[in-house]
């Protein structure tokens, strides 16, 4: 216990934060379960942004999206933001990253390069000789694709390969791959060819790497389930009976009160032009009556029962390798010296308000995540609080665990104290962002352990949910004569967390 210890991140992608096994019996995770009864599980964690390349951005910097700069999907983490991986190569840690780092988007330009772009991306040579730096992490082997993705390509390309798959494309949709863009539920590829074995047999191997050279390291093991496609191998896509969850659905009436893009979504052909501003995709704002993947097909009966079965089926899936991870620290007596936190980017609806995926519905379904943290010894095992996490916590409290300075510009706070059980709170509030379009998709919710409030830019409608007495969100409380003056309390809080996460890049250091 006298040295400092590492940290090893493990994600997962767009994972519902009540899908783990030891809290919820229709699913099950053994792995993640063994996670909770030696650590610490946080019920009130929060995402910054509920899309991928914010909130995985917001990771790395401790700051939230406004701040870093990467403010949506299709937009990237500039290069001369400050990562936790860069303080921890200044303090001699190792630091690594496999899996999914969505950190840039898929296309690049002269003025924004992004190697996660096509035609880079499935330029094998170029990932034969590339393992970083990226991003404060000296080491990567990366990959672009939620299951059957054409974007494949990149280190986990050059893997197959090496396992002898020479067929590899034929698991991938066109035009990388052949395979026909129907078929869904279950995934042909071999579950030794699947992501998940990669990314934890290429930890292990770096693992096994830092433990024979006695370095410490940050190691970030990410996972791309269950992020959609809903795709699995064998026997994974049958493990579950879909007759036998409890599926959500919409309940009638719940949207009445909402801001119009809630209801425009239970239409069949809904007209969102008018937030359409960039030209690009806006994610989540369509009909959900039909699958946003594969041949996009309308939702059956059969469908919004066969997903839930099959997200599950991804997760316990992933659970498996996870646990893989841990044998593995066991095995090299390092779980005592590292702290393991689990969690993921954002949350995902598969029912939930008649929604599907994600988008700018910041219901708890959707910015609430799971969130174990693991120190044996150190942090408290088997127990459970509702101390709100961000994060955007994660890198100040990984590097005051480890005795290494915190970045003054990190706005992020250090949860170190709640982590141990010396406190019972770090923050009494979080906030997460949502911005998809320059003005026409801009929101932000306040979340206190009792109310949420929303606020959509330029408009005079949002959302005010009580979640002691709703914790459904079925009732928005926002114009309700009842509640204007709960209302007006909370949009004052709203504004002095505002005020209290404006980043300081220095210290006050004279009087004048």
């Amino acid at each position: 216990m006298s040295r400092r210890p590492n940290i090893l991140l493990i994600t997962s992608d767009q994972q519902h934060w009540n899908t783990i096994g030891a809290f919820q019996p229709e699913i099950s995770t053994p792995n993640l379960d063994r996670l909770a009864r030696q650590g610490t599980t946080f019920d009130r964690a929060y995402c910054p942004n509920p899309t991928c390349t914010p909130s995985r951005a917001s990771i790395i910097t401790g700051q939230y999206p406004s701040q870093h700069g990467a403010w949506t999907l299709g937009t990237k983490l500039l290069e001369d933001r400050h990562t936790v991986g860069e303080s921890f190569q200044d303090a001699g840690y190792r630091t690594a990253l496999v899996g999914k780092a969505h950190f840039q988007p898929l296309k690049s330009t002269e003025d924004y390069p992004s190697v996660e772009a096509y035609p880079i991306l499935q330029d094998l040579e170029y990932w034969r000789n590339f393992h970083g730096p990226f991003y404060g992490f000296d080491h990567v082997e990366l990959a672009r694709n939620h299951t059957n993705e054409a974007h494949v390509g990149q280190h986990y390309a050059l893997w197959l390969e090496e396992q002898g798959c020479a067929h590899w494309r034929e698991y991938f949709l066109p035009p990388t791959g052949t395979m026909d863009p129907t078929q869904t539920y279950t995934w042909p590829i071999p579950e030794k060819y699947h992501y998940n074995t990669w990314i934890a047999e290429r930890t292990n191997s770096l693992l096994e790497q830092y433990k024979k050279a006695d370095d410490p390291f940050f190691m970030w093991a990410s996972f791309f389930d269950p992020h959609p496609e809903y795709l699995v191998p064998e026997p994974w896509d049958s493990m579950y009976d879909p007759e036998q969850l409890t599926i959500p659905s919409l309940t009638p009436g719940e949207h009445d009160r909402n801001p119009p893009h809630f209801r425009l979504t239970q239409e069949e052909d809904p007209d969102f032009s008018h937030l359409a501003e960039t030209g690009f995709g806006i994610h989540g704002y369509r009909s959900h009556h039909y699958y946003e993947y594969g041949s996009k097909s309308r939702l059956t009966e059969y469908d919004k029962k066969k997903l839930v079965a099959v997200y599950y089926g991804m997760i316990s899936m992933m659970d498996k390798y996870i646990g893989s991870i841990l044998d593995k620290l066991d095995e090299l007596g390092l779980s005592e010296d590292t702290i393991v936190v689990f969690t993921t980017d954002h949350g995902h609806f598969f029912g939930q308000h008649g929604l599907q995926a994600k988008g700018g519905f910041h219901y708890e379904d959707l910015i609430k995540l799971p969130f174990i943290a693991r120190y044996p010894g150190r942090l408290p095992a088997g127990k459970r609080t509702n101390a709100m996490q961000s994060l955007v916590d994660l890198a100040p409290t990984f590097l005051s665990f480890c005795n290494i300075p915190i970045p003054p510009a990190m706005t992020g706070i250090d949860q170190k104290d709640v982590w141990l059980g010396n406190a019972d709170a770090a923050r009494q509030h979080a906030l997460c962002e949502f911005r998809h379009e320059p003005t026409t998709i801009h929101q932000k919710t306040y979340i206190e352990q009792r109310y949420k409030i929303t606020v959509y830019y330029n408009q005079t409608y949002g959302e005010l949910f009580d979640l002691e007495a709703d914790p459904g969100e079925l009732r928005n409380l926002w114009d309700d004569p009842g509640y204007e003056q709960l209302k007006a309390e909370l949009l004052l809080k709203y504004i002095w967390a505002e005020l209290g996460k404006e980043p300081m890049p220095m210290p006050r250091i004279h009087h004048a």
